[in-house]
């Protein structure tokens, strides 16, 4: 099993935990650095007729953005875990300051240990952290005890059509994934696929911050020149994986009835 640090550093396109502290200087500009909140806040509006009574569960939560805008929107519960302490306190500062501290808790954690301690939950969101928890099958048969009898899994993530030629070390081909889910029991309720333009435009800003921040580390450890370099590199390949390659969608998983 890969450390947390250097989990947390492939979760952000990263590679090796050297980066690991840098990672809130460079994203410090961001907020939402991961799952688009209002496409989870309309899926659970979709699924759920009481939204406001449910607890969700928002695994490696980044800085909060979907909990807290699901929290203020909803008004249901949500607790995030993230391995970065100052994404956590970033989000426990946002929550108080737009008056949801009641809805959302968020603590500092391994998400691979700290969703075994979860039951009864009735929507569980994996945002864009890619292959923590293994492929689709063991995805899902790890956080399947997690779920209530009707809760769901909301997975931001992106597959490789079945006609693709495409090859990623970290994303699968669609039919693989359908397999996968079925195996686990499970099906999909809802998909929603992030348009192309939508991701280009999305891309593009949060690179511009990025790199911005990376060059600035550069300036001030001239020795680590090469360590924010490559990460301003890896961010270039996976933005034209996204946008050019695959396609980046957004999956509500549940039980088979």
């Amino acid at each position: 099993m890969k450390s947390l640090k250097e989990s947390a550093v492939i979760a952000m396109d990263g590679s090796g935990e050297e980066l690991f502290p840098f990672l809130p200087y460079i994203l410090q500009d961001l907020w939402e650095i991961g799952t688009d909140p209002e496409i989870v806040i309309r899926l659970i509006r979709q699924r759920f007729e009481k939204p406001a009574e449910l607890r969700l569960l928002d695994l490696g939560c980044g800085k909060g953005a979907v909990s807290v805008k699901t929290a203020q929107a909803l008004k249901c519960r949500c607790h995030g875990i993230d391995a970065i302490p100052e994404f956590i306190e970033f989000a426990r500062q946002k929550a108080r300051a737009l008056k949801i501290g009641r809805h959302c808790t968020f603590e500092v954690g391994d998400i691979r240990e700290k969703a075994k301690n979860f039951t009864d939950r009735d929507v569980l969101v994996l945002g864009a952290i890619g292959p923590v928890f293994g492929n689709y099958l063991a995805t899902l048969r790890t956080l399947s005890p997690c779920l209530s009898e009707k809760g769901v899994l909301i997975i931001d993530d992106g597959y490789i059509e079945d006609s693709s030629n495409f090859r990623h070390p970290l994303i699968q081909k669609q039919g693989l994934i359908m397999k996968h889910i079925e195996a686990a029991g499970m099906e999909v309720l809802e998909e929603i696929v992030v348009e192309k333009e939508t991701l280009r435009k999305d891309d593009q800003n949060i690179f511009s911050q990025l790199e911005k921040r990376c060059r600035e580390l550069m300036d001030q450890y001239p020795g680590k020149r090469h360590l924010f370099l490559d990460y301003i590199c890896r961010q270039e390949k996976e933005n034209d994986v996204l946008e050019n390659k695959i396609i980046a969608a957004v999956l509500m998983i549940g039980r088979k009835h």
